[in-house]
């Protein structure tokens, strides 16, 4: 327990785990290799533009960026037929999801969340003090979003959706959230996190920008998964007018740095056939993963990001032991028990070399199981 010169919030609070790093496995058990399939990072980036941007940008960073991300901000604006004034930048999507949630939660607003979604939405809500109900997903990883209906009243400020779901992988369809947002009464925002949009079936995806400026909505985009600039962290919002005066007036000045600036402003424009070819390695491994997986017996949800979300068979220790097994061999995967799935692990879509050491390792740990 913090004391009492402490934010008494932060009692309530857990701090966030991340994934492993290759480092602290390669020290831990002695490898030479390990492969990290745990924090859904795109292997192929960052692109070939935006890294000669990058290197061209070392010369000017003993200077501040420009505050207000002008350039930046017309060239996302012009992706999406919106203009300047519905960009807000932040130093990747966590940043931004934190200053949201600063800009509109007070104490004893009440926040919306799927209980087995990305636990960051719980912490920073709770951190300004508002009470977070947490709402089971449906047996096959949608959005209950009935559920959520019913526990909307007067309190309820914000909620949280995460789509494509992580750890899940999974959309929710698109028509149940049209008509969800369509029925939100006028005290509620919505905040969508498309953190994973980029590898998804644009047709199972709804349009979310055609709400802005009619709904309380704010939609958070990043470059750190599909653009391959993880490191380097640039996140973005789009909103209304209002929303993004509201967010810039709670963010820091200068919230990220000219190396990613210059990497994303050159890759939005220049590295599209190289992010196209991309796009469709990612997903021609993800499928080419799932028959593999579920040849092995695992049960694997219906993936539209760049990791798989996957149940393990029947017999199998927990996923916890899985992943422990794994890490010992050198690849690294997320076990799922903290989101309330200790019998599923998740998978990043590495290279097909990485993949293929995976399912190597996986094979091998399942072989005394299955010849039992």
């Amino acid at each position: 327990m913090f004391d009492k010169t402490y934010r008494h919030e932060i009692n309530d609070c857990e701090p966030y785990i991340a994934g492993e790093t290759e480092d602290v496995v390669r020290r831990k058990y002695h490898l030479t290799k390990v492969v990290k399939l745990g924090s859904n990072e795109n292997p192929y980036g960052p692109f070939y533009h935006a890294k000669k941007a990058m290197m061209r940008s070392i010369e000017t960073v003993n200077r501040y960026p420009e505050d207000d991300f002008v350039e930046m901000k017309e060239l996302i604006a012009d992706q999406w037929g919106l203009t300047a004034d519905n960009v807000a930048i932040g130093s990747g999507a966590g940043n931004i999801l934190e200053n949201l949630a600063k800009e509109f939660l007070n104490a004893g607003d009440e926040v919306l969340i799927a209980q087995q979604s990305y636990r960051l939405y719980r912490e920073i809500s709770k951190m300004m003090g508002a009470k977070v109900k947490e709402i089971p997903l449906t047996n096959d990883y949608q959005f209950d979003l009935d559920a959520f209906k019913r526990q909307i009243n007067d309190k309820t400020k914000l909620i949280w959706i995460c789509n494509p779901n992580n750890p899940t992988s999974t959309v929710t369809d698109a028509q149940k959230l049209d008509e969800f947002i369509n029925g939100l009464p006028d005290h509620v925002w919505i905040v969508v996190d498309e953190a994973y949009a980029d590898f998804s079936d644009k047709e199972n995806l709804p349009n979310f920008i055609k709400y802005i400026g009619n709904k309380r909505i704010v939609i958070v985009r990043t470059f750190s998964k599909f653009f391959g600039l993880a490191g380097a962290r640039l996140g973005y919002a789009l909103a209304d007018p209002t929303a993004i005066n509201g967010y810039d007036t709670v963010t820091e000045p200068f919230s990220t740095n000219r190396m990613v600036l210059a990497a994303a402003s050159a890759s939005l424009q220049f590295d599209k056939a190289q992010m196209q070819t991309t796009r469709e390695k990612i997903i021609n491994s993800r499928n080419t993963l799932t028959v593999s997986l579920e040849k092995l017996g695992c049960t694997v949800a219906p993936s539209e990001a760049n990791f798989i979300f996957a149940k393990l068979p029947d017999g199998f220790p927990d996923a916890t032991t899985i992943c422990d097994q794994l890490m010992k061999l050198g690849v690294i995967v997320r076990d799922c028990t903290p989101w309330g799935y200790p019998d599923s692990i998740r998978i990043t879509i590495g290279t097909a070399k990485e993949l293929d050491v995976f399912l190597d390792k996986f094979t091998h740990l399942s072989e005394p199981i299955t010849q039992k």
